[in-house]
């Protein structure tokens, strides 16, 4: 029998604009030192933004390849689809056998997908000098929703890492 405790799974909350869980973990995932009203107030922001730069150039949001193409126009549509460009699928841990370590590429759990891609939107998003954080989180969901950006060229490193590593896949337990 196991030893180890039963995980909990923790209740996911919304957001109270928004009623949006996806909305509440990227505030949850801004928030510095507990200040929540200060996330909320830039998450927010940049929603804002999001919805003027939709209003402004259209063009830039589709959804689609080809003749099926459509416009996106609801922000969470746009901040849910770039969180789902930014989420990385495999990723590399370091099992030792024999006395060596080898890099092994392993599947990634959804939470932990979410987590990851969160908290590098946050650190890219807090390295663009020059514009207000409300205005960089925009930017950055911008670029991943496209498909470049800071965010997928980390994710991307990850992938390659974990291809290039896949000779020691067979270690993976």
């Amino acid at each position: 029998m196991s030893r180890r405790a039963k995980k909990i799974e923790k209740r996911v909350s919304t957001d109270p604009k928004f009623n949006s869980e996806l909305v509440a973990h990227i505030i949850r995932g801004l928030m510095k030192d507990g200040k929540k009203q200060t996330a909320e107030r830039i998450v927010y922001g940049a929603i804002e933004k999001l919805e003027e730069e939709v209003k402004k150039n259209p063009a830039k949001f589709m959804k689609g390849e080809g003749d099926q193409a459509a416009p996106v126009t609801e922000p969470l549509e746009i901040i849910s689809q770039a969180i789902e460009n930014m989420k990385p699928k495999v990723e590399v841990k370091t099992r030792r056998v024999g006395g060596t370590t080898y890099p092994v590429p392993v599947d990634i759990n959804p939470v932990r997908q979410l987590s990851l891609a969160l908290r590098w939107m946050a650190l890219y998003a807090s390295g663009r000098h020059g514009m207000g954080m409300p205005a960089a989180v925009a930017a950055e969901i911008i670029d991943a929703f496209q498909g470049q950006g800071n965010v997928i060229k980390k994710r991307d490193d990850v992938h390659k890492m974990a291809a290039a590593n896949k000779a020691f896949a067979h270690y993976a337990w």
